[in-house]
């Protein structure tokens, strides 16, 4: 394990407490293996179904850790400018109204359709987008419009990892500079030097320590991430959004990518904010489950309740869609298929922003905005005629149902 960073005005370092040859990837990485740039890639590979589940982390229930990070209202609209004077004539509400919390050391996904703004959501949370409304809270600070200096130390504490491996690396740089360069961003010195400090972040994601002066055309897709990985650890930040970390590899390595992200998680108490539209890896690496549609969270809740029992007709739409190995349990599954397009996020649908494609929208779905209510322990749905409701009800009055 790389010694930990010492800023300027730190007198002592931490010493390393697990060497290298016992971190938790070197046994696979690079004892008794070759260093050829694809060695890594045809260790031991499985399938995402054959993700071991009981190496998950249990459901964490928000109330019962230390929150991390929390945000208020959230939004993020992206003006439309026409004419030679370029006025706005419209806006994307890629975000609009997000609220939600994340305790530490624990996974809270975002799933949704591509244009939902789950991709935008993460990028607000890193501060690499200011929001036009809200408020982001981390570790009690309001970051929600801190200026580029001040936000520079806290870049420490939250990075993101991006969805394509090769295009968040410089192709001019060798591997050795591209993991370096958080050391020399940030001033931070460490123990035995920066070049020690990048070879063991090599090995600690499973690559090799020759691999310091290579380039990154040299390596293939599940290597690169791996790069990425290893760069995103360098500072030991709390919180990391990854932003479908996976969804660019190859099936065959996905589920080793996977793994050590959840190695990572247990060895350094990370937290994830994990962004991903392929369900069946966010039920193996989730704590909680936020669903997003143009926008908005329509529900979330923790993994167990929301894939069990979906409340919001888009969560059961799309967990219909999600292929069942068990030809047993196969034909139990109905799929629902949505009719129309998803709306355009500039002139989205009102009240309830997802009645154009939902077969129990009535009236009243489409002139009042359903609120983000606990319909359960830890299960919060945005929708007046949930499904697998406690008891089987609406959530709106009797009385009002009856007017609509």
């Amino acid at each position: 394990m790389p010694a930990r960073p010492t800023g300027p005005n730190c007198s002592t370092s931490a010493p390393a407490t697990r060497s290298p040859a016992t971190s938790p990837r070197s046994s696979a990485s690079t004892r008794g293996r070759p260093t050829s740039s694809r060695s890594c890639e045809r260790d031991d590979i499985v399938s995402i179904e054959e993700i071991d589940s009981t190496a998950v982390p249990g459901v964490v229930p928000p109330a019962l850790g230390e929150e991390l990070l929390s945000v208020e209202g959230l939004v993020k609209h992206f003006p439309i400018r026409k004419g030679l004077l370029q006025r706005q004539s419209g806006a994307v509400q890629a975000v609009d109204g997000l609220t939600f919390n994340v305790t530490r050391g624990e996974t809270l996904s975002l799933v949704g359709e591509s244009g939902c703004g789950k991709t935008t959501t993460g990028r607000l949370l890193t501060r690499l987008l200011e929001p036009t409304a809200g408020k982001i809270v981390f570790e009690g600070r309001d970051i929600s419009h801190l200026s580029e200096g001040k936000m520079r130390p806290l870049r420490r504490d939250v990075q993101m990892i991006f969805q394509d491996p090769y295009g968040s690396l410089n192709p001019r740089h060798t591997v050795g500079k591209i993991i370096g360069a958080p050391y020399k961003l940030q001033n931070v010195k460490t123990e035995h030097g920066v070049k020690r400090a990048v070879q063991e972040l090599l090995e600690l994601v499973g690559l090799s320590p020759e691999h310091y002066n290579r380039y990154p055309h040299e390596f293939s897709g599940g290597q690169r991430q791996r790069i990425g990985i290893a760069r995103t650890l360098a500072l030991r930040p709390k919180l990391i959004v990854a932003d479908e970390p996976v969804s660019a590899l190859d099936v065959s390595i996905q589920a080793q990518v996977v793994n050590l992200l959840e190695d990572l998680q247990k060895e350094f108490d990370l937290t994830y904010v994990m962004i991903a539209h392929d369900l069946s890896v966010v039920r193996h690496v989730s704590d909680r489950v936020a669903v997003m549609y143009l926008g908005k969270i329509v529900e979330i809740a923790d993994r167990v309740s929301l894939y069990e029992k979906p409340m919001h007709p888009y969560t059961v739409a799309l967990l219909s869609a999600v292929p069942v190995p068990d030809t047993k349990r196969k034909g139990n599954v109905k799929r629902i298929r949505l009719e129309g397009d998803v709306p355009s996020p500039i002139n989205p649908p009102p009240a309830c922003r997802f009645h154009t494609r939902c077969w129990k929208a009535q009236d009243i779905c489409k002139t009042t905005e359903p609120p983000l209510l606990q319909l359960a322990p830890g299960h919060q749905a945005a929708c007046h005629f949930p499904e697998n409701q406690p008891g089987g009800e609406s959530t709106i009055p009797v009385s009002t149902a009856q007017a609509k």
